[in-house]
């Protein structure tokens, strides 16, 4: 990759001529000598070429030589570059080898002398990374690739449009500029188009904010908490696999994006349909509100189909949901959410697939660890959801709306309070902290039916709190299958050893688990 110093920093001081002769002496007057158009400053990648473009030379006497030296050490033969000799002015190209530069602020000096042995020079402050940074400002049409180890800056609503594919490298760092409301930042994967984004345990990809200073090779932030959050947008999938949405006309535009955007059409009638691959990456202090029920996610989940590979993920600090899926078929595995402002895991309009493996680590912000929707319209579906591993704060466990039909096996509960009840003995709606609930008649009748199913649920009880009182809703012979594991040894819950890569672990989250 080549870096275009010219795009970049002030231009500078301009050089103008110098004088060793005398007119009253009868010498001959010193030719004009110049050289501009080299910036002051930039950036760049070790091992990328330095590009400086619209270099102006002018040495009216003739050019003995153009040189650069770095650091003060030996110059390097620039005057090949200058083929008219410099006796008028001309405008140049300048390219020069970085190979072999150490990391750090070095100092070019560019040095031009004329044949009468005068010579202007300017110095160019050179920082070398081992990393580039790149601004991404518009559209991605085309199949692109962000090449791995570099920063990504999106500066604004940056969208995949349908027939192409970002590939995006491993231990890259997507930053988004701030912006709130409709204004956020995000990355959007349009339906028809895919994203290709293959980090490793090693060099996770990492999507967080400008103002996060961490930098490639680093996981945990420098700077920045899991309570920071709402500093971008997020990351939204969207596919053609089916929905079940108010209108029943299978497909709806995603929430978190202003009205009437075509890239924002999410649903259809493929559940195969393939949106790409998410491995090995992590999304940080995002989420941003349109208005009530029109969030920007940490990852959002538009009719994903099961095509799609989505599979070691984090969301830490997100304003609203963790993830959300709304309906799709996309299978999840191995997925982490921390410090959700809202629901750590939300599952909508009858989403059709499993989620295998999730840890929810919530905080004081977080509403529910999970919010299991039905559909919104005719159109059916049935979740799965296994081997799950919640720790609470002042939130409740899970919220069961709308008609919900799946499943819910393998979890495991603590760190939850125990819920409030009013002076008649009764739990206020809405009110309750460390319960799990069925929302409305619908969701009693899919739980009564057999079409909501629970199995293999443990919990560590709040003192203050039974079984009854948190799993009000359940019958006794569900209720006296969900076991207080304070008196015996935990069975049930996520595996947090394949989480060894995120943030949460960096900063000791995992401990509990």
């Amino acid at each position: 990759m080549k870096k275009l110093l010219s795009l970049l920093a002030a231009v500078g001081v301009v050089f103008a001529l110098s004088s060793c002769g005398d007119d009253d002496d009868g010498a001959t007057p010193v030719g004009a000598l110049s050289l501009t158009g080299i910036p002051a400053a930039a950036t760049i990648k070790q091992g990328d070429d330095l590009v400086v473009t619209g270099v102006t030379v002018l040495a009216e006497d003739g050019i003995q030589s153009f040189t650069v030296t770095v650091d003060g050490g030996t110059p390097t033969d620039l005057t090949g570059l200058v083929t008219a000799g410099g006796t008028s002015s001309e405008t140049i190209d300048i390219t020069f080898s970085t190979t072999g530069l150490s990391l750090g602020l070095r100092t070019l000096v560019f040095t031009l002398t004329d044949t009468q042995g005068d010579e202007v020079t300017v110095q160019h402050g050179l920082t070398v990374n081992a990393f580039a940074t790149v601004e991404i400002a518009t559209n991605i049409t085309e199949n692109t690739t962000w090449a791995a180890g570099n920063i990504y800056i999106l500066t604004s609503r940056i969208v995949v449009e349908p027939g192409a594919t970002l590939t995006i490298g491993e231990g890259s760092i997507i930053k988004g500029e701030f912006g709130d409301g409709a204004n956020a930042t995000a990355l959007i994967v349009a339906r028809g188009a895919q994203i290709d984004a293959q980090g490793t345990a090693a060099a996770p990809i990492i999507f967080t904010s400008v103002v996060d200073e961490i930098e490639p090779g680093e996981i945990d932030s420098p700077n920045l908490n899991e309570t920071d959050n709402g500093l971008w947008g997020g990351v939204i999938i969207l596919g053609a696999a089916p929905i079940s949405d108010e209108s029943n006309s299978g497909t709806e535009n995603i929430e978190g994006i202003p009205g009437g955007e075509t890239f924002a059409v999410y649903g259809g009638t493929e559940p195969n349909d393939n949106s790409g691959t998410l491995r090995y990456v992590s999304i940080r202090h995002g989420g941003t509100r349109l208005g009530d029920g029109d969030e920007i996610n940490g990852l959002t989940l538009g009719g994903v189909g099961a095509g799609t590979t989505i599979e070691f993920v984090e969301v830490v600090g997100n304003l609203d949901d963790g993830i959300e899926w709304f309906g799709g078929t996309v299978d999840v595995t191995n997925a982490l959410v921390w410090a959700a402002d809202d629901d750590a895991v939300d599952v909508d309009q009858a989403y059709s697939g499993t989620i295998d493996n999730v840890i929810v680590i919530a905080f004081s912000g977080t509403d529910h660890g999970l919010e299991i929707d039905g559909p919104e319209g005719t159109a059916t579906g049935s979740f799965t959801l296994t081997n799950v591993s919640i720790k609470g704060a002042d939130d409740e466990i899970a919220n069961f709306r709308d008609g919900a039909t799946g499943s819910l096996s393998g979890a495991y509960f603590f760190n939850f309070v125990a819920p409030s009840f009013d002076t008649n003995g009764e739990e206020p709606d809405g009110t309750g902290e460390g319960d799990f609930r069925f929302s409305d008649d619908n969701t009693d009748v899919a739980y009564t039916n057999g079409d909501l199913t629970f199995a293999n649920l443990q919990i560590t009880l709040d003192p203050a709190a039974t079984i009854a009182e948190v799993f009000a809703d359940f019958t006794q012979a569900d209720q006296d299958a969900v076991a207080d594991v304070a008196a015996g040894a935990q069975t049930e819950g996520a595996d947090p050893s394949v989480f060894t890569w995120t943030f949460a672990s960096q900063r000791g989250e995992l401990d509990d688990f």
